[in-house]
């Protein structure tokens, strides 16, 4: 091996006194090795560069220059290189280190380029010490994930910023909608007033008016031959003023329900004592050829609840069937009882309600269309509506404009206030 090494040195600096010469004009680092990967020849940069001086590296084996942990692999590598010889870069790409003199590592670039001299072969490696490269590729590659950390740091604060924009906004438009919804309670509190005054002033001024023709007409028959038509002006007078005390009564009723004042008495009672009671006093009211029609069994009903607002809720619902369906039509009142609730139903065959108001029949103050004709406040379904709701019941209807109404109301067989 010695010999070899001898041998090929002999060639080696009898053939190349010229390439020597150029090689130390070059400025990369230069080493030549035979194709036992011995140094043969070396170049003052390449000297400096791994911290030898003279000749020292000539006759040693390239692994002088290679940190350990890469000997198996750049042996491979080489020899690879010399079967299959052409010019290129080592390492393909991958990360190449040299060791010099005193052991320490640096990272380097090398191009292998081979040659012959004779039938000798022999591979000249140009070294780079890409030391600052790599220290600038690191510095970029900090600065990078330096900015990418400041970029998700940032990220993350527009994104709490956007956060609490969005909160800001959906607070924003929940104060603009609950500002829409007082605008709108107080501008529909607005057109109840006016309903309500309108209302009072109708209703209260026809039956007024109805008692003052009947007291001056009652002054006018004073003879004997006369009482049936002074009984007629006394009933007119009576009509009207029970008339307004019912009136009274409702606006009274809505104001213990608004302020929670309503006291409920719960008795036990038979419905039928309810029922000829409603009946008695809507007969009065009937239209010519109407009748009211309840069934026979109904003694065999015991219900335990408020009487008063039982016969409120019973009245309200046969006036109104009375007064809104016309002469010669039945009233049909019927019952349904299990072993919780009473289900009473009052059926009409009269105007009706109409599609677009029975979202709001029981709305205050609220009269449909084709009732504002006939008299009414349009508070008593409302009031209805609210003492069964204080009392755990409910009430509801079905309805055809112009084929009457079905009104339901669902009672609990013992109620508890």
């Amino acid at each position: 091996m010695r010999f070899s090494y001898l041998w090929d040195m002999k060639i080696f600096e009898e053939d190349n006194a010229i390439l020597k010469m150029l090689s130390e004009a070059v400025s990369e680092g230069l080493v030549i090795v035979d194709a036992s990967q011995t140094i043969v020849s070396t170049n003052k940069a390449a000297e400096e560069m791994f911290g030898y001086t003279g000749k020292e590296l000539i006759g040693q084996h390239l692994d002088i220059l290679i940190p350990k942990n890469y000997h198996h692999s750049h042996h491979t590598y080489v020899d690879e290189f010399i079967t299959d010889a052409d010019k290129r870069k080592m390492g393909h790409g991958s990360d190449l280190y040299g060791v010099r003199k005193d052991g320490s590592i640096f990272p380097v670039e090398a191009g292998l380029n081979p040659f012959k001299i004779k039938t000798n072969i022999f591979v000249m490696a140009l070294v780079v010490d890409i030391t600052k490269r790599k220290e600038q590729e690191k510095r970029i590659l900090d600065l990078n994930s330096d900015l990418e950390k400041r970029i998700k740091i940032r990220t993350k604060e527009l994104e709490k910023t956007v956060e609490e924009l969005e909160c800001e906004i959906i607070k924003r438009t929940e104060a603009e909608k609950k500002i829409k919804q007082a605008l709108k309670r107080e501008k529909e509190l607005n057109e109840l007033k006016t309903k309500f005054l309108s209302m009072v002033s109708h209703e209260f001024k026809t039956p007024l008016s109805g008692i003052l023709t009947s007291t001056i007409l009652l002054g006018k028959y004073q003879l004997t031959e006369q009482q049936d038509k002074r009984d007629k002006h006394i009933r007119t007078i009576s009509e009207k003023v029970h008339y307004l005390n019912n009136i009274l009564n409702d606006f009274l009723s809505i104001e213990r329900l608004d302020t929670g004042k309503e006291n409920y008495k719960m008795t036990t009672f038979k419905l039928s004592k309810v029922i000829n009671e409603v009946v008695y006093n809507a007969n009065m009211l009937l239209k010519s050829g109407q009748n009211i029609y309840f069934p026979p069994e109904v003694d065999d009903y015991q219900v335990t609840m408020d009487e008063k607002i039982l016969e409120l809720s019973l009245s309200n619902l046969v006036h109104n069937a009375i007064k809104y369906s016309p002469e010669n039509t039945p009233i049909e009142i019927d019952f349904e009882k299990n072993n919780s609730h009473l289900t009473i139903h009052v059926k009409d065959y009269g105007i009706g309600i109409p599609i677009d108001a029975q979202k709001n029949i029981f709305s205050r103050y609220f009269r449909a269309e084709n009732a504002l004709h006939n008299q009414g406040t349009g508070i008593g379904l409302n009031i209805v509506q609210g003492h069964l709701k204080n009392l755990g019941g409910t009430i509801s209807f079905k309805s055809e404009e112009n084929k009457g109404s079905i009104f339901t109301l669902n009672i609990p067989m013992n109620c508890s206030s």
